[in-house]
């Protein structure tokens, strides 16, 4: 390829990392056993290949800065970055990453860290290792990665934010700040687990010091001996510069001209002003983006990534701020964020047109090919449990007979208790399903009195707010059949429709009525009343057509052998003992449509699945008053730490996972935060629906839908104490009781609320903001607490709201609170104000919380 080094050609067919380091003016690749080793007077290119759900590869290259590199190399580098970006097609993102400063994404790859080694890689290619006889000290900072810098052996080096690490010959101290967070103190043992192993062959002794405890603790006594004694340290001076930086600067916009920086004077950032044929520098203060047009050449981009490097070398912005560099088409959520209306990319999709052009050249071959089969889809849930439907009814529920639970109404709301016995426990599954014409005084007592019925069970319960006409696949396959009918039962709907005197919409027997029929697979079948009009035809789908006493049913052209089997099992519920008159897409008779209310344009368009999006996962906390969250990349079940709260977002569904020393133990509570994340606006492509299926799952209580996610380590599941905790106990070889810890009531000041800089009030200043950082009472203390009572044996298992009981306080847990983060180093950090006013959120006021509290 032309203007591209040889080094590059053939590389991201494979998922993994692939690492250059620039020698002078070459490119020389490093091996496996090598990654992770960076020298600080080198600069090396990184290339992370993931393959995605859809079979697409995904590139990120990184190129990073040693401290003592030479400028002649790193601006090499990202000229090298640009040509890599032109042998992979153009669709990469490029990352300039400064040693000490490197991005969580970037210090992901590198589990469980970066120890940055002094000296070139030329001087030491023939020296394995980096051991060393002479003490050392690191300085360990970040909750999620591990964020290390060698600091001089001296006790100035010292403060209260971080945690530190003192390597000597024979033992590893750790020094654990008083304000630092336990997620902090628990990655640095990952760090200690990494130097045990690689510096003293797996042999040497582990001290923990806790800052300001000296009382009878020989291990701190033999810590501070190595800086010739115990003396304060002094208090911690805020780092006010990245806080200036993110609150005073604007966004400038720059576009390109022969390296020449030419400022785009305008008020709002539209996507309109980005031409094809230019490049731009967008500096946003912690972020300075280069955006390359589709049209330039590979040597505009080398240009325009140099003048990115002198923008960034005049402005003294290396230090304190990171640059993003990439292509129209392939632009990040965090770029599109900058602009005001970002268009939805509506370009089809490569794998969708293939697919189809591939099956038209076999039919034309005189092959029977109706689709290209789709892969085999993932493991969901069992479906061999039984199933509880109640009605919600004026703000109480009513449990439905078994012939009534599989007939839902579009104007009333549902709890759905789904329970079925996995790996010998039993799991139940509890959906408050909202009907599209549903009130929203019924949609605000089902959200109520869902989380007091899962904790009334025993098992380990998962709840989850559905709304109709966004249901995930999980939602129907806990009904062997169902039929949702215009209408409802409800007095709140009921009501409704005498106010407005329309009863036309409701479902009649002996009227007329259109279903739309469908099916994951044989046994799992669906009818879903849709409006009475040609326009709700779809030629992907069957439908039932009532007409009085007479029926049709309607097979659209695109539907698959498949899909008739599934009508007429259908048929046989809907109105059984009935015959209906089968009708072909295409030669429908007249009273057919006379039926529908005459002839409409209906979608006739093959309905093709989207692929299954690539989960991602979020760490949320509040600060002084902002709901925030933070992206956690190449994530594990380590990271699911026991003091935080996580949402793993799938797109279509997502989950909210509550760690038992979260603060937030609460289900209730827990759609409140779910709820704060959808409002945010955070979204792999922007905002979505607030109707989005949200599921909490309570640590412990992991279901394997949600295990599926990650590669699970059951043995990690019920282990006793913190984060911190948990960790040195698996570092010193300590076996621990493997039991499911006593949930508590924890304080406000738990680590979902981070400390706020000093001068600054950390209250949240509104009533929901008050309601949303308060302390809600375990979910799972009182289903322990009826276990252990007597009286429990008695009772009955089935859930009612009057069940739901409140816990006593436990004594306040060990965790202390955490420190606030580093936020030069997260750039996908995003804050919202909760509960942010919306025309969507007005419609669906039960969406930003109820007003029901406890």
């Amino acid at each position: 390829m032309k203007g591209v080094d040889d080094a590059f050609l053939g590389v991201g067919d494979k998922p993994g990392l692939d690492i250059w380091c620039i020698m002078g003016s070459n490119l020389v690749a490093i091996e496996k056993p090598m990654h992770g080793k960076f020298y600080t007077g080198n600069t090396y290119i990184t290339l992370s290949t993931v393959e995605l759900r859809s079979g697409v590869r995904q590139h990120n290259v990184h190129y990073w800065v040693g401290d003592e590199a030479k400028e002649e190399d790193y601006l090499m580098a990202s000229d090298k970055a640009v040509e890599l970006d032109a042998a992979l097609g153009s669709n990469t993102v490029q990352y300039r990453e400064t040693q000490g400063e490197e991005s969580d994404k970037f210090l992901s790859y590198f589990k469980p860290c970066i120890i940055p080694i002094q000296g070139s890689l030329s001087s030491h290619m023939r020296i394995s290792g980096d051991k060393s006889n002479q003490t050392t000290m690191f300085m360990c900072e970040g909750e999620h990665v591990a964020r290390v810098t060698e600091v001089p052996f001296s006790r100035s080096s010292l403060d209260h934010k971080a945690v530190f690490i003192v390597d000597t010959q024979s033992k590893i101290f750790v020094f654990s700040g008083c304000n630092s967070s336990l997620q902090t103190r628990a990655k640095a043992l990952d760090v200690v687990q990494y130097l045990k192993e690689n510096r003293h062959c797996g042999r040497c002794e582990i001290a923990t010091i806790e800052d300001g405890k000296l009382v009878g603790d020989s291990d701190a006594g033999d810590f501070w001996n190595l800086f010739g004694g115990y003396a304060p340290i002094p208090r911690d001076v805020e780092d006010t510069t990245m806080t200036e930086l993110m609150t005073t600067s604007s966004k400038k916009l720059f576009w390109i001209n022969k390296r020449n920086l030419v400022p785009v004077e305008t008020h709002l950032l539209e996507r309109e002003i980005l031409n094809s044929d230019r490049n731009y520098i967008l500096d946003c203060g912690t972020e300075v983006f280069l955006w390359m047009g589709m049209t330039t050449l590979v040597s505009e981009r080398r240009t325009s990534a140099t003048s990115l490097e002198d923008y960034m070398r005049c402005e003294g912005r290396q230090s304190n701020a990171r640059s993003i560099i990439l292509t129209e088409g392939h632009e990040t959520v965090e770029f599109k964020m900058h602009f005001q209306h970002w268009p939805k990319n509506v370009v089809p999709k490569l794998y969708e047109a293939g697919r189809e052009k591939v099956a038209a050249i076999f039919k034309h071959q005189g092959y029977d090919v109706t689709e290209i089969p789709e892969d085999k889809p993932r493991y969901i849930i069992s479906c061999n449990g039984s199933l509880k439907v109640w009605l919600v009814d004026d703000g109480s529920v009513s449990l439905l007979c078994t012939e009534e639970q599989e007939q839902l109404y579009n104007g009333d709301c549902y709890i759905i208790q789904y329970s079925y016995v996995e790996d010998g426990k039993d799991y139940h599954l509890f959906f408050a399903w909202s009907g599209q014409n549903s009130v929203n005084e019924d949609r605000v007592a089902a959200t109520s009195l869902i989380s007091g019925m899962a904790d009334s069970v025993k098992g380990h319960a998962v709840v989850a707010q559905v709304f109709q006409g966004r249901e995930p696949e999980m939602f129907f396959l806990v009904f062997k059949s169902l039929i949702i009918f215009k209408g409802g039962r409800s007095m709140g709907h009921k009501n409704f429709v005498s106010q407005r005197s329309d009863i036309n919409g409701s479902y009649q027997k002996q009227g007329v009525a259109l279903f739309r029929v469908q099916g994951l697979k044989h046994d799992c079948i669906q009818a879903i009343q849709v409006d009475l009009d040609a326009s709700s035809l779809n030629s992907s789908h069957c439908y039932i057509l009532q007409a009085g006493d007479s029926f049709f049913t309607w097979l659209g052209g695109l539907s698959s052998p498949s899909d008739h089997n599934l009508l007429d099992r259908m048929m046989d519920k809907l109105c059984p003992l009935k015959q209906s008159m089968l009708v072909r897409e295409g030669s429908e008779p007249g009273h057919f449509w006379e039926a529908l209310g005459g002839r409409s344009e209906y979608s006739k368009e093959k309905h093709v699945k989207d692929w299954p999006a690539d989960p991602r996962l979020y760490t949320c906390f509040f600060e002084q008053g902002l709901f925030k969250v933070k992206e956690v990349f190449s994530f594990s079940q380590d990271d699911l730490a026991t003091e935080e709260i996580l949402i793993l977002d799938c797109v279509e569904e997502f989950y909210v996972w509550v760690g038992l020393h979260s603060g937030v133990l609460s289900k209730d509570q827990a759609l409140d935060i779910g709820k704060m994340f959808l409002q945010a606006g955070i979204h792999q492509e922007g905002r979505r629906s607030i109707d989005t299926t949200m599921y909490i799952v309570m640590e412990g209580d992991e279901p394997k839908f949600f295990t599926s996610f990650f590669n699970w380590d059951y043995s990690k599941q019920a282990m006793l104490g913190n984060s911190f905790e948990r960790k040195l106990a698996i570092l010193k070889g300590v076996s621990q009781k493997l039991e499911t810890p006593e949930r508590s009531i924890r304080k406000s000041s738990s680590l979902l609320t981070r400390r706020a800089p000093p001068g600054t009030s950390s209250e949240p200043a509104t009533p929901e903001q008050r309601a949303a950082a308060r302390p809600f009472s375990s979910a799972s203390t009182g289903r322990l607490a009826r276990e252990r009572s007597p009286a429990a044996s008695t009772a009955a298992s089935s859930p009612s709201p009057s069940l739901s009981s409140t816990p006593s306080p436990s004594p306040r847990s060990r965790s202390s609170a955490s420190s606030s983060p580093s936020w030069n180093s997260t750039p996908t950090t995003v804050a919202r104000r909760l509960f942010p006013p919306s025309s969507e959120a007005a419609r669906h006021p039960v969406a930003t919380g109820s007003p029901r509290r406890r």
